[in-house]
């Protein structure tokens, strides 16, 4: 059994154009480039719902965002009661 599959992706023919010219400069096939774009949209939708997560839990602590780099540096230094406050 094969460990690839085909697939077929319409794109606007500017952007077709785009995407070989893209894929020449970087030295890889087409393929390559779709899968590095779908890897890197993946990693960047992570870090989305994490930062999403992250500001959720902040809000409903009360921790704005001026007070972020305070705390960070209240617990880097061990200081966990200057972070409290």
């Amino acid at each position: 059994m094969r460990s690839t599959r085909t697939l077929s992706v319409t794109l606007p023919p500017e952007m077709l154009k785009r995407a070989h010219a893209l894929a020449k400069r970087e030295s890889r096939t087409m393929s390559e480039l779709i899968r590095e774009a779908l890897r890197r949209y993946e990693q960047r939708s992570w870090w989305d719902e994490a930062n999403a997560y992250g500001r959720q839990r902040a809000e409903s602590r009360g921790i704005r965002e001026q007070d972020v780099d305070r705390l960070i540096h209240a617990v880097r230094r061990g200081t966990r009661k200057a972070a409290k406050k």
